[in-house]
């Protein structure tokens, strides 16, 4: 295999730059020179795992920046390795954002090439990169995206739920209360919900998901593009189920949640299916069956159950 050379650099005013010859990358055993690039803030989408998913075009870019502003050296530096990139790369991210953006700036002024990267995936997807790009819009600098992986688009188009309306949440809240919270929010968003999560909260988020958001359809999507990619497709408490038993938790996650359906219930119909369930059941087994039988959210229709139990003068506990 062909070796770069180590980067030519030369004195330039107080400062080191790297020259023209220095501005390349290796595919396939060749170097191949970066073509010349016009000065601004691009933000230039990554691998989420195969190193082998990154365009052409932005490898140029890279190879041709002047820094490349990351969130983990030490991440980035696996990519540019690997590609035989010798850009400098320096740190951004949520700690050292509201000190590294003005030096950052100024190198935008100076009329550099500033690349932004996150440590996997689309930038400025659930990290803080957005607050530089719109400082550097306004500012009147150039900005654009170079394109490329997803996971929120990976996941979408491997969960077999609809795509053609989704909304993306990214973490929900670590604590319980806070999560479900957010998740009774969420129920009646009329779109594909995409979420991310960690390892060791993935059964608790399924859990709260199932018991928020009722009888829907999910995919969970595990390391994808990486060597031990994983996609279970089941309904929501089937997953909650798999979870909670020893499934899986090592790596990182993406569910999907298939939209409410069509046919929910109106409030009207929602009482007098609970009334004539209430008048046969339990409070719980009446919430089971009528939240089956909806598709409603299972703590949505215990609260209502409750309150029409109340209503009628049935102080029946579940």
């Amino acid at each position: 295999m062909t070796r770069l050379k180590p980067p030519i650099r030369v004195p330039c005013m107080a400062k080191t730059i790297r020259t023209d010859a220095a501005r390349s990358f290796l595919v396939a055993g060749q170097i191949i020179a970066a073509p010349a690039t016009a000065p601004g803030l691009y933000l230039v989408a990554t691998p989420i795992g195969n190193l082998g998913d990154i365009s052409l075009r932005a490898l140029n870019v890279l190879a041709a920046a002047d820094t490349i502003a990351c969130e983990d050296t030490r991440v980035t530096r696996k990519l540019t390795g690997h590609y035989g990139i010798a850009t400098k790369l320096t740190p951004y991210h949520e700690h050292n954002a509201a000190s590294a953006r003005p030096q950052l700036m100024a190198r935008l002024a100076a009329g550099e090439i500033v690349a932004l990267v996150s440590d996997a995936g689309t930038p400025l997807i659930s990290d803080p990169g957005y607050r530089l790009a719109r400082e550097a819009s306004a500012a009147g600098y150039v900005v654009t995206a170079v394109p490329g992986a997803s996971a929120v688009l990976a996941a979408l188009s491997l969960s077999a739920l609809p795509t053609d309306r989704f909304f993306f949440e990214g973490f929900l809240p670590p604590k319980e209360a806070g999560r479900q919270k957010r998740i009774a929010e969420l129920a009646r968003i009329p779109a594909t919900l995409v979420l991310f999560e960690s390892g060791p909260r993935i059964g608790a988020s399924l859990a709260d998901l199932a018991q928020g958001l009722g009888a829907r359809e999910a995919a969970i999507c595990r390391e994808l593009t990486k060597l031990h990619e994983e996609v279970r497709r089941a309904p929501l408490e089937a997953l909650a189920r798999d979870y909670a038993n020893g499934a899986e938790i090592r790596g990182e996650f993406v569910i999907v949640v298939a939209p409410p359906p069509d046919d929910i219930a109106p409030a009207g119909e929602l009482d007098a299916l609970l009334r004539q369930a209430l008048g046969r059941v339990s409070v719980k087994d009446a919430v089971g069956e009528v939240a089956t039988a909806t598709g409603l959210p299972r703590r949505e229709v215990y609260q209502r159950a409750l309150e029409l139990a109340k209503e009628d003068g049935d102080g029946a506990a579940p």
